[in-house]
């Protein structure tokens, strides 16, 4: 939050009430149960957080420093942290965002500065931390800038590509982004979509058949199509999910007691429990974990099989991804061929 406000200081915001951080987070947290695609395009916590720190060097790669520092605080050991270049940039991005004037920070410094950012936080809190960019689905335009700045910043930080934003609009008619995932599989570079989120299973399909994903983002409405459903299963697909976002965005019912994360558990699936946007959802990974808990009736073994399933689904080089699995199983006193 003080980063937030700092930065807002910078360009002129004036924050009411009590105090900073209550306004603060009045603007900028999503807490009560609504409709995603509405909330997020009325909602003043899109324009605030990113008008306060687009264009800004020394904000952009502070958020990245202290999103290290916070994990680490929550006991997490890695971590991947997604996020669109071209949302912060002020230059060489049509149009500019948030009806900026043209500045001068580009996509490609943004993601220098938030890899920075990153590997300092590493050093100082002893995690590892990457970075996965964003295409938008409302720019297109964007798609083929996003792979390309993948593919440069590879060996830098950045471990895959993901599609994010309003899932009604779909890659048949934005060529664009089946263009920009075709060069990430022929380049090596790893993939992720939001998908079945708020949009029927139809979307988790073409995320999987067309754009070739290799994870999820989400994907609860997967379950609406049995045959699509089994055929995940069967090949081990990583889905994403979020049980305290899902609520919060009108995703699924707000009855965590008849969460499809439940049925995902019981089929044993591949999946991970996020935080989505810690920010936005003033939320910690401990508060997801709580949550599945208390209402979804998961067991420590079950938050240890979900945890290596994380990792053996992560986006680190084959090697890397060994260490940090062998370090799991160290830590809960399992031999590495242990089945759950």
């Amino acid at each position: 939050m003080t980063v937030c406000r700092e930065a807002g200081l910078q360009r002129a915001v004036v924050l009411n009430g009590p105090s900073w951080i209550e306004a603060l987070e009045n603007l900028v947290c999503f807490n009560n149960i609504g409709n995603l695609l509405a909330e997020f395009k009325s909602h003043s916590f899109c324009v605030f957080l990113l008008f306060v720190f687009s264009g800004d060097r020394d904000a952009i790669k502070r958020m990245a420093y202290e999103f290290v520092e916070d994990k680490a605080k929550e006991g997490v050991i890695y971590v991947e942290v997604r996020y669109s270049p071209h949302l912060l940039a002020n230059t060489k991005v049509d149009p500019i965002p948030w009806n900026q004037r043209e500045g001068d920070l580009s996509p490609d410094e943004v993601v220098h500065l938030v890899n920075e950012g990153l590997s300092e936080g590493e050093r100082a809190f002893k995690i590892k931390a990457r970075s996965i960019l964003c295409c938008m689905r409302h720019m297109p335009s964007w798609s083929m800038d996003v792979v390309e700045l993948c593919k440069k910043y590879q060996h830098e930080g950045v471990v895959a590509i993901d599609l994010a934003g309003d899932e009604s609009l779909n890659c048949e008619a934005n060529p664009e982004h089946s263009k920009a995932y075709e060069e990430a599989v022929r380049c090596g570079i790893h993939r992720t979509v939001h998908a079945g989120e708020v949009s029927p299973a139809s979307v988790v399909k073409e995320a999987v058949d067309v754009l070739k994903a290799e994870r999820i983002g989400h994907g609860y409405r997967t379950l609406e199509d049995q045959v699509l459903y089994k055929k995940l299963l069967a090949q081990n697909m990583h889905f994403e999910m979020c049980p305290v976002s899902s609520k919060l965005t009108g995703a699924c019912d707000p009855d965590f007691t008849k969460h499809p994360i439940i049925t995902f558990r019981k089929d044993k699936a591949n999946y991970s429990l996020n935080t989505d946007d810690p920010l936005i959802f003033n939320s910690t990974l401990h508060l997801d974990y709580s949550t599945a808990h208390k209402y979804m009736g998961f067991t420590e073994e079950e938050f240890k099989r979900l945890n290596i399933n994380s990792a053996e689904s992560c986006f680190l080089p084959e090697k890397e991804k060994k260490e940090l699995v062998n370090r799991l199983y160290e830590a809960y006193g399992m031999g590495c061929s242990t089945a759950f």
